[in-house]
């Protein structure tokens, strides 16, 4: 709610219900680890690009912390209202920035549990595909800022990713 501009409704705050009721789901964090925060949702709906030319994607790779390949797979749930996403846990890094190999994963999950609504523009009511995702790291997080759907006839992307191996950014 937070992320479209609204502020949690005070009818619904856990405080005004007895403590055994079981209508409100305890916090994660307790007193000990309060000072430690809670990530939040990037709230931006992105969308998939269209990948134009070869340059314009190696330049988008520059200018962005990360761009890796990944495939992200939709699960079956039961309320057609609902997005959850996981995603095969082979990637093809292609620029790591200031992520650290062993966290890249924990926080592509953390993506696809916080930013749905990205997640699912980007996958454009498919129930799996490959992408490209590029963007930035900000307070502990990823948000992503460009998504291009990998496909065999998607010449300049598959041009882009073999370059970049060799490509130098310009400053």
């Amino acid at each position: 709610m937070a992320c479209y501009g609204y502020p949690w409704p005070e009818i619904l705050n856990c405080d005004k219900f007895p403590i055994d009721h079981g209508l409100c789901i305890s916090s994660i964090s307790d007193e000990a680890s309060a000072s430690r925060r809670m990530p939040r949702a990037s709230c931006r709906d992105c969308e998939l690009e269209e990948s134009s030319s070869t340059k314009e994607i190696l330049d988008t790779f520059c200018a962005n912390d990360f761009s890796i390949k990944i495939k992200i797979l939709k699960k079956n749930l039961t309320l057609p209202t609902l997005f959850d996403f996981d995603m095969d846990s082979r990637l093809e890094v292609l620029k790591h920035g200031p992520l650290i190999k062993t966290e890249i994963l924990p926080k592509l999950q953390q993506w696809l549990d916080l930013d749905a609504t990205c997640v699912h523009n980007i996958m454009r009511g498919t129930h799996a595909g490959v992408y490209i995702i590029s963007g930035q790291v900000q307070d502990n997080r990823i948000v992503v800022n460009k998504a291009f759907s990998w496909q065999k006839k998607n010449k300049n992307l598959q041009s882009a990713v073999r370059k970049w191996k060799t490509h130098r950014c310009r400053s």
